[in-house]
């Protein structure tokens, strides 16, 4: 009896032991407790709905909300990305959270780092699943405002050319003919293409000689697949002066190629790789 006795005393020290064990994790898991910019970074964000300031939904096309429609990815280092419903860049720059979680802030930055604008909004849901901010549109007048909804997705940021082109200034550093032989930047063949170039994230840009001089400006994008880049170059009116297409060779946060075939028609075997390398150099 005394074995029996002691082997049903060990048997329940094991079951007492396993069920504060137990307890213990269950207490754990329910201690997390996440906060507010941990929630806004945890997921990429897709805009779902808005609402008017009597709680009427508003189209996402509707122009009163579209500026605010679209993927949102705010990362763990404190910048951000925000891109149309198109995978078309629309913004990039800083953000953050206030310590309270009530409203959440982003600076717009150009690609030499300098200031677009600065909005901060009012949060009204923050969870894992929904992010819903207050913008107030009008700052004349308080009372007009839409309530953006975000729904978590699962959405693969697309395209990330278009972001690694729009996070800095370039500068042109080299150019090889078809054989791999360095050019002069000086060389006629290709000093059209030398300067510092500024590709902003709302789908303009501005390119300007090493003297700092603007030499065009207009409107720029990358193929969806990744392997050319075009831009439009635009007069004072709007009016276009050309567009060119370019092949992408190397486009990586240290630097960016591209082929220019002067005369595609007649002779496509005639090119020159334009290398750039990226430059604190702040726009003039």
């Amino acid at each position: 009896m005394n074995i029996v006795k002691k082997l049903f005393y060990v048997a329940s020290i094991f079951v007492f032991a396993a069920a504060i064990i137990s307890c213990s994790s269950d207490n754990d898991e329910a201690e997390i407790i996440f906060m507010p910019s941990q929630l806004l970074s945890s997921t990429p964000w897709e805009t779902t709905g808005a609402k008017d300031k009597n709680g009427n939904s508003v189209a996402l096309n509707d122009p009163s909300v579209s500026g605010f429609v679209g993927f949102s990815y705010f990362r763990e280092n404190g910048n951000f990305a925000i891109y149309g419903l198109n995978d078309v860049l629309r913004s990039r720059g800083t953000w953050s959270v206030s310590a309270d979680g009530k409203t959440r802030t982003i600076t717009a930055l150009n690609p030499d780092g300098t200031t677009i604008f600065t909005r901060i909004v009012d949060i009204l849901v923050l969870n894992q699943n929904e992010f819903t901010y207050r913008i107030h549109t009008n700052p004349n007048d308080s009372s007009v405002y839409y309530d953006i909804k975000h729904t978590k997705v699962s959405h693969t940021e697309t395209n990330l050319g278009q972001l690694t082109l729009a996070s800095t200034p370039w500068e042109t550093t080299g150019a090889k003919d078809k054989n791999g032989n360095p050019v002069t930047l000086t060389d006629p063949k290709v000093s059209g293409f030398v300067g510092y170039s500024y590709f902003r994230a709302n789908g303009t840009y501005a390119i300007y000689g090493l003297n700092d001089v603007l030499r065009s400006q207009g409107t720029w994008s990358i193929s969806p697949d990744g392997k050319t880049r075009t831009i439009t170059a635009l007069d004072a009116n709007g009016n276009v002066i050309f567009t060119r297409i370019v092949d992408i060779l190397t486009l990586n946060n240290t630097e960016f190629t591209y082929r220019i075939i002067p005369d595609a028609t007649n002779n496509p075997t005639e090119f020159y790789d334009i290398i750039h390398n990226p430059v604190n150099h702040l726009e003039p």
